[in-house]
């Protein structure tokens, strides 16, 4: 099936099987290993990327679904390739990873929490987040992260 999608900005036109799965297309035919695979269930969170500005796992939706669609991953979300966006920065000054497997997940499902809800509280952000899983627990940091990058005060 022809796909014509667009990915962080530039547009694509590809021939994919109709069993694609987005996080696949991603991942092998554009390169783009941000997105990573982590349960193949929605589980994990770890696939995790905006469709037309939506959080979304990318294990869950065929590429074909994306056809005319605006796609973002971690390597689209920051202004430029020397800088981060916010979140990315909040998440490396408070410490919002360890591994950093769940990391790209987290940030784009972060993000699309603050876009939904720009001053949460600590147990909303947990309850935002709670489809995005970290195995090595740093979920506190994570939380102080997007707190931070909301314009709170994580002391």
């Amino acid at each position: 099936m022809e796909l014509s999608v667009t990915v962080n900005g530039t547009g694509h036109v590809s021939e994919v099987e109709a069993r694609t799965l987005l996080v696949y297309y991603l991942r092998d035919e554009l390169g783009l290993t941000g997105t990573n695979v982590g349960c193949d269930t929605s589980s994990c969170g770890a696939c995790t990327v905006h469709v037309n500005g939506e959080s979304v796992k990318s294990c869950t939706m065929l590429a074909v679904q994306a056809d005319g669609q605006e796609v973002t991953t971690i390597e689209g979300l920051a202004p430029s390739s020397d800088e981060l966006h916010p979140m990315q920065e909040s998440f490396q000054n408070n410490h919002g990873l360890q591994c950093g497997y769940c990391t790209p997940g987290m940030v784009m499902a972060a993000c699309s929490l603050l876009d939904e809800n720009p001053a949460p509280t600590e147990d909303e952000v947990r309850e935002g987040l709670e489809g995005n899983l970290c195995r090595c627990t740093g979920y506190h940091n994570i939380v102080k992260a997007v707190l931070a990058c909301s314009g709170q005060d994580v002391s």
